[in-house]
């Protein structure tokens, strides 16, 4: 046995530069996005919990659109349905830029964050169910509600708080993310369609694959793609199934790279890279803060009202999810992944960075509100102790993850500088520029 064939593989494994930098680029327009995010359920709460309260409700409650299509619609859903569409649009065309350019097409790479993703939903369920499904009637439904992952709040959190980390923990945690928001996908069209209307399910394929055709030929005339997008998303509401689920089947159509007849895959990147560029700006900044906003409002009640709402056990089983099942799951699959695949961490980095990501990945506020509304309804009470716990347990591990990657953000900075000191004491040139510095742009 060679040297080489007994060395062991890397856990995080490094990235090409431009994957790197791609990556970087994201995390960028994700942190401000995250920021914005929390600007807007900030807002909710503080206006939810003041004397205009009632203001609040008469606007998520208030009802826009044409009845004779079935869209007359609260704000509310129409942020929930519409323009989260937008957020699994983009969520739909990062995932199938991994798979088919990314990282996530070479299955070594993939093995560790693919698993990780799934013990980060498998786990945070079976936590829920256990402590929830006695709860009364229909409380087990809300199984789904801790599995999902915030990507812009948890990429916000790093940003700030993880400048120094390398490059490869970034990745991670956003392939992560990226799988996440495929099982969420997968989760809420098959567990949370309740009445199926076969007829404009089968309709909505006639405008997909239209669109599909045209995007095929690298059309990009706004005012052909975005009524066949518009049809589309219209059927598959009426179908019964999530109507973001249209965002995904639209954004998979879209092709990554362009087609052999257009040169092959030397000739460039397809229409995928140009779409995301135009709506990742729009999803994060608009789309995203519209439905925080709307969503998160809860007039919680004072310390007592906190109590109430945290007394239920489907809150418990919420919070718990989040801050312990989701790391639990997260850390015990990526150890399955290192102990039968051999694979260990790099060097300097430890388990330490592993626990501050899996903890960051207890931060389920978008798709946990949206989840949460499909189980137990709108406005509902039991809903409203889901925002309560998703709040609650988001805020908890954000908070423990800060801690934990803060400390060793400061461990990598002293790293670095000391390189950069020997670096200088050789009489080499100070071109050093650390991985850190690289994957944030700076």
């Amino acid at each position: 046995m060679t040297d080489a064939t007994r060395r062991r593989t890397s856990l995080f494994a490094r990235h090409s530069w431009g994957e790197t930098s791609r990556i970087s680029a994201i995390l960028r327009k994700e942190t401000v996005g995250g920021a914005l995010l929390l600007i807007g359920a900030l807002l909710a709460l503080i206006w939810s919990n003041s004397p205009w309260a009632e203001g609040y409700r008469w606007v998520r409650d208030l009802t826009v659109g044409p009845s004779a299509l079935h869209l007359d619609l609260s704000l509310a859903t129409w942020a929930a349905d519409g323009l989260l569409a937008i957020f699994f649009f983009v969520a739909g065309l990062e995932l199938k830029r991994e798979f088919v350019a990314g990282d996530l097409r070479d299955p070594r790479r993939a093995a560790v964050p693919v698993a990780a993703a799934v013990g980060g939903v498998v786990v945070p369920a079976v936590l829920y169910y256990l402590i929830a499904a006695g709860a009364g009637p229909g409380a087990g439904r809300g199984w789904a509600i801790p599995t999902a992952t915030d990507i812009a709040f948890a990429l916000a959190v790093l940003a700030v708080v993880g400048r120094c980390l390398p490059s490869a923990l970034r990745t991670f945690l956003l392939t992560l993310a990226v799988v996440d928001d495929l099982m969420a996908i997968v989760i809420i069209a098959v567990f949370y369609t309740v009445d199926l209307s076969v007829a404009p399910l089968l309709g909505a394929l006639v405008p997909l694959v239209v669109f599909a055709l045209l995007v095929q030929r690298r059309v990009r005339s706004w005012w052909l793609l975005l009524p066949l997008a518009v049809v589309t998303w219209t059927l598959v509401h009426e179908s019964g199934v999530h109507a973001t689920v249209a965002g995904v089947l639209l954004a998979f159509t879209v092709p990554v790279i362009r087609s052999a007849d257009a040169g092959g895959p030397d000739a460039g990147p397809g229409l995928a890279e140009h779409f995301e560029h135009l709506f990742r700006p729009i999803s994060a900044g608009i789309a995203v803060p519209i439905f925080a906003f709307l969503s998160a409002g809860v007039t919680v009640g004072g310390l007592s009202g906190l109590v109430t709402s945290l007394s239920d056990r489907v809150a418990i089983g919420i919070v718990v999810g989040l801050v312990v099942g989701k790391p639990i799951g997260i850390l015990v699959a990526t150890w399955l992944v290192s102990r039968f695949t051999r694979a260990a961490p790099d060097e300097g980095l430890n388990w330490l960075d592993v626990l501050g990501l899996a903890l960051l990945g207890g931060i389920g506020f978008t798709v946990s509100l949206l989840i949460g509304e499909l189980a137990f309804g709108l406005g509902s009470e039991r809903d409203d102790h889901v925002k309560v716990a998703v709040l609650t347990g988001s805020l908890l591990s954000a908070l423990l993850a800060t801690v934990i990657l803060r400390a060793r953000s400061r461990v990598y900075r002293r790293v670095h500088e000391a390189e950069r000191v020997d670096l200088d004491q050789d009489g080499v040139p100070d071109v050093y520029e650390s991985e850190a510095d690289r994957s944030t742009g700076r």
